[in-house]
């Protein structure tokens, strides 16, 4: 090739990865519409998106959870369904099941809620373990198996799960097997006093989510996210971050570190969150902006910690600061 039409390639790729700078940049102005002073809320979900990961929102009741499910949905233009988690909820709610018709003498399959693009799992942790184990497949491998038939869902396929504080009436604690599936975990918080007084003015006449507008397709969110995959990673990043998941399997505070699952989310969030700063490599600050959110959920806490009022998020945080990161120049 030619050295103009190698020049002519490499700017039509730069135009290209500019085109989706912009798009993911809109997504996150679009969203800010209805959820009102939480610009890094946004962005860690965001970033587990482009990671291809799932995300439980720990918080108390009213803070916008499900405003901010919803907004995604409409910015991406995804097929959305939420489901309210009670003790009375069954498995087959969650999957779907069949249906035998006499006159043909076929069982047909009835879709359950995770048949969607984003599916919100609302106050997971107030359902029956049966019930939550029955999102275990379908987080993991991206299907469903009912009656011995595994069918896809469709792609991309996002569950984003609201869990009130554990201690909380009607509460119980979600199993490792099933924290170690959500990418991250976040917490939205109140808002500022500030903030509020604007989204109390802004709800006077209509709802926010109203103006949203869509940026992109659940298809093109697909196309984005491989190119996300695509975010070259350098042998000293992955040092770093096997150094940083083994330092938590032997802390003293911990009983259980990030398991092999947490490294590869580690991994695919820096990547998302190089490519969410206009960067087509993972630098150390990636990694240290995602450990946190990322990681704290898939540590366990010896009792001692606990006795000390230790949380998972400082000891992570100690770990963070523990691990020397590699220097490396752009």
């Amino acid at each position: 090739m030619s050295q103009a039409g190698e020049n002519r390639e490499v700017k039509s790729l730069e135009q290209y990865m500019e085109s989706i700078y912009n798009a993911l940049s809109r997504v996150e102005q679009e969203v800010g519409k209805a959820v009102v002073g939480k610009p890094h809320v946004i962005r860690s979900v965001l970033t587990a998106i482009l990671a291809g990961g799932h995300i439980l929102m720990e918080d108390v009741p009213g803070v916008g959870k499900t405003t901010l499910a919803v907004a995604f949905s409409k910015v991406m233009a995804m097929d959305y369904r939420r489901m309210q988690f009670t003790p009375d909820v069954m498995p087959s709610d969650v999957v779907g099941f069949q249906v035998y018709h006499r006159e043909t003498g076929q069982q047909e399959y009835v879709p359950g809620c995770v048949m969607c693009n984003l599916f919100l799992a609302d106050e997971i942790n107030r359902t029956s373990s049966k019930t939550q184990s029955a999102l275990l497949e379908v987080m993991e491998e991206g299907t469903v198996t009912v009656d011995g038939v595994t069918r896809p869902v469709p792609e991309p396929f996002i569950v984003i799960a609201t869990q009130n504080p554990v201690g909380a009436a009607g509460t119980q604690m979600l199993p490792d097997s099933q924290l170690d599936r959500f990418m991250i975990r976040i917490s939205i918080g109140y808002p500022t006093g500030v903030d509020e007084v604007r989204m109390l003015k802004e709800r006077r006449t209509s709802n926010p989510l109203d103006d949203v507008r869509p940026v992109m397709t659940a298809r093109d969110l697909m196309v984005i996210r491989r190119q996300a995959e695509k975010v070259h990673v350098d042998d000293r990043i992955y040092t770093y971050v096997t150094e940083l998941v083994d330092a938590t399997r032997h802390h003293d505070m911990l009983s259980l570190g990030i398991s092999p699952r947490g490294s590869l989310a580690i991994i695919a969030m820096a990547k998302a969150n190089a490519m969410l700063s206009r960067r087509n490599y993972v630098i150390p600050e990636d990694v240290e902006n995602v450990f946190t959110v990322t990681g704290a959920h898939r540590l366990v806490l010896t009792p001692l910690a606990r006795m000390n009022h230790l949380t998972t998020t400082a000891v992570a945080a100690q770990v963070l600061s523990s691990v020397v990161p590699p220097r490396i120049f752009a």
